[in-house]
Formats: structure tokens, C-alpha cells, sequence
């Protein structure tokens, strides 16, 4: 048999997609991938009833539905001040994670250098060794997870073809400030790289910061590929709705990409997700308000377990510092919770470069019923004696 290609042997299958597959082998409260058990906006799903019976079947506009294309332009140039030409501007994708793959082999040739914040959502490593790029790590620091400009200039005067940014962060939960966008652009200009955004947490940022897209900032928008969704916002994680957003010139080839990987998006979702798209500003507003609620009650039981961890400022994950447990890494620890405390997240080693295994991300994208089964199971670890010194399952591999 033929050997398969030598790049698939650099990573893994996704680590959190194997730990929901390992949550339900234990029947846990799945707190390791980020979806809700909660169902989206009514006035989603009322339009998905209307698309099901509508002329929507078939395939539409390769780069997007004209009706959504528009729709997303109105709410990106609403609420980031960016002028949105739904025709130039906008391809719509099955996903962000499909937006990322676009954007990544839109701006990278093959041995091209891409600057990966470390700890980063682990679809970016392996984006850019699956276009042929060599990913170029720079350390985000905790427990603030703040970067030094001057390691991050050395990165790019390495000869980075282009940065990836998370904002807000997948999995710290950090919420970059103006002045740290502004040093990323300096740098990007000075050393002429792409920008590639991932934002699909925009509208999930909490008081007082705020979420400032990277390409609303004076001079961005032309090296700037903002990857997004509408998974999150809506709750509609199903769904596999994303778009990239950049000038003309890369969203002509960002659609030869997008045509030859997956040809469009589902037709009759994008119709139905004009409903969600048109929403008044309280949606966003009340939003926000639901995941500070949640955030809140989250932390509530953490402090009760006396673990440290680092307040989210945007999205809905917590890192968790789970070193005084005793745990030889955190793998074996996740897999213990599963199991022994039914409640599942994901190992902190996965979203890392350097050799950190003191952390656990948790979500809590979850009903309040379902957070507080969790919040009570999580109490208890204090008192619970653990079967440490077992070899690790690798379900999660």
C-alpha cells in the first residue's frame, strides 16, 4: 500500500472533538466542545420553516446567496463601521473553519511563514501545515496571556507572510485591546503580511471590554481576511455558516479556493439565517447579558473548588489551573473528570506549543440547569479520591 502524505503525520486528529466522543462514553456533562444545548432565536427557526418550503434546494451562488451576502454586509458595516460591498467583498463559507482553510491558502504559498499565537485554537496549526505553510509560534503569556511586541517583531522579521488572530480568544478568552491591534498592524505594515481574523465570538465580550475587529482600524482593511460565523452568535453551531471578509483583489481568489473545497454553503440555511442577521441591536445586547449571567454562575462554582483560573473577558471558555490536583498532565486529568466526576474538558496541552500541561479549558455555553449539575459535580472534587497512576485512554487522539 502507498504511504499516505508525510504533512498528516506533523498533527492529530482534533483533541476536542475527542472529548465529547469521550463525554459520551461516560455519559459526562460535555463542557469540551463549544456548543450550546440551548436552541437559537426564534426568529431562526421560524425561518428555517419558511426555507424548507421555499425555492431553495438547489445550489446557490457559489461565493454566497445574494439575499445573505447583503444581509451580512448591512450588520458587518452596522456594527464595525466597515463599508461592505455584499458583490466584492464577502465569499460565504461552510463554516469559519472552512473560512480559515480559504483564507490560509488564499494568502500562503507552500513554505510561506505564519506567525500562531501560543495557546491557539488547534485548527490553526494544522491549517497552515495543511497549505504547505510552516507555522511560527509567538508565546501569549498568563495568566493575562499578553505578548511581547518585541519577541512578536522578531516573527515577522523572520519573513512571516502572515499573523493569525483570535479575538476574542479561543481558548483563553482573552479580548485584544486596541493598543495590542494597533502594535499587530505596525508590525504587519513594517514587515508586509497578511492579517488573518478569526472573530466568530465577536457579539460574546464582556463589560467593559470591548470586541474591536482588526479590520475596522484606520488602514487594515488591506491586509486584513476576517474569518467569522455565525455559529456562536446565533447558536447554530449545526448549521456550518461562516464567511471570510477582505478587500476585492483576495476575495477573487479567495473564491476559486472556497469554489474547488466545498462549491457553497447550504442554500436553504443561508436563506432561513437572513432572519438572524436582521435582528434589532437588543438581540446583541441581551446576548451579552445571557453569557455574563452565565459566565458568572460558572465561576461561582469554581471558586467553591478553590482551583485557579483566569476570568474570560470575551467568548465562553475558561482556563483552569488544575496543577494541585496531582494529575502527572493534564490529559490523564481530563480523562479522570470524565469519568470519575462526569464532567469532560479539554486538556490545556492541546492549544499550546511550549510544554504546559497545568490547564483545563471548560465552556459554559450551556442552559443554567446544565451548568449547575456541572457546577455541583465540579465541587466535589476537594473530597474526591482520584485513580491516579492509570495509563490514559487516547480516545481523545
Amino acid at each position: 500500500m502507498p504511504s499516505t502524505a508525510r504533512r498528516l503525520a506533523v498533527f492529530t486528529e482534533s483533541v476536542i472533538r475527542g472529548m465529547t466522543r469521550l463525554a459520551n462514553a461516560h455519559g459526562a456533562i460535555n463542557l469540551s466542545q463549544g456548543f450550546p444545548d440551548f436552541d437559537p432565536p426564534e426568529a431562526l427557526l421560524e425561518g428555517l420553516e419558511r426555507a424548507t418550503r421555499g425555492p431553495h434546494h438547489q445550489y446557490a451562488v457559489t461565493w454566497g446567496a445574494p439575499r445573505f451576502r447583503q444581509a451580512l454586509a448591512d450588520k458587518i458595516t452596522h456594527f464595525q463601521g466597515i463599508p461592505v460591498d455584499p458583490d466584492q467583498h464577502l465569499v460565504v463559507t461552510c463554516g469559519s473553519t472552512e473560512a480559515m482553510m480559504v483564507a490560509m491558502m488564499t494568502a500562503c504559498n507552500p513554505g510561506d511563514r505564519v506567525i500562531v499565537f501560543s495557546p491557539f485554537y488547534e485548527n490553526y496549526a494544522a491549517d497552515a501545515i495543511l497549505s504547505g505553510a510552516e507555522p511560527v509560534y509567538v508565546p501569549l503569556r498568563p495568566p493575562d496571556f499578553a505578548f511581547d511586541p518585541e519577541e512578536l517583531e522578531r516573527a515577522f522579521a523572520g519573513g512571516a507572510k502572515a499573523l493569525i488572530l483570535c479575538n476574542p480568544s479561543n481558548p483563553t478568552g482573552k479580548v485584544f485591546t486596541r493598543q495590542e491591534l494597533e502594535v499587530i498592524l505596525e508590525l504587519a505594515e513594517r514587515y508586509d503580511a497578511f492579517i488573518i481574523t478569526d472573530e466568530p465570538y465577536e457579539h460574546i465580550v464582556y463589560a467593559p471590554r470591548e470586541h474591536i475587529s482588526m479590520a475596522s482600524l484606520p488602514g487594515a482593511f488591506e491586509r486584513t481576511i476576517t474569518c467569522n460565523s455565525l455559529s456562536k452568535t446565533y447558536s447554530i453551531t449545526g448549521w456550518r455558516l461562516g464567511y471570510v471578509l477582505a478587500p476585492a483583489k483576495v476575495i477573487e481568489q479567495a473564491r476559486k479556493v472556497h469554489d474547488f473545497l466545498t462549491v457553497g454553503a447550504a442554500a436553504p440555511l443561508q436563506e432561513a439565517a437572513v432572519a438572524g442577521l436582521t435582528l434589532p441591536d437588543s438581540y446583541y445586547e441581551d446576548l451579552r447579558e445571557q453569557y455574563t449571567r452565565r459566565r458568572d454562575q460558572f465561576l461561582g462554582y469554581l471558586q467553591a473548588t478553590g482551583l485557579p483560573y483566569t476570568e474570560p473577558q470575551g467568548a465562553y471558555y475558561v482556563m483552569v489551573d488544575i496543577s494541585s490536583l496531582g494529575f502527572a498532565d493534564d490529559t490523564q486529568a481530563a480523562e479522570a473528570l470524565a469519568r470519575e466526576i462526569g464532567v469532560a474538558a479539554v486538556p490545556g496541552s492541546s492549544f499550546f506549543r511550549e510544554p504546559e500541561h497545568r490547564y483545563l479549558r471548560f465552556h459554559y455555553a450551556k442552559k443554567e440547569s446544565t451548568l449547575t449539575a456541572a457546577g455541583e459535580r465540579l465541587v466535589r472534587l476537594a473530597d474526591h479520591h482520584f485513580e491516579k497512576g492509570m495509563e490514559t485512554t487516547n480516545e481523545h487522539e
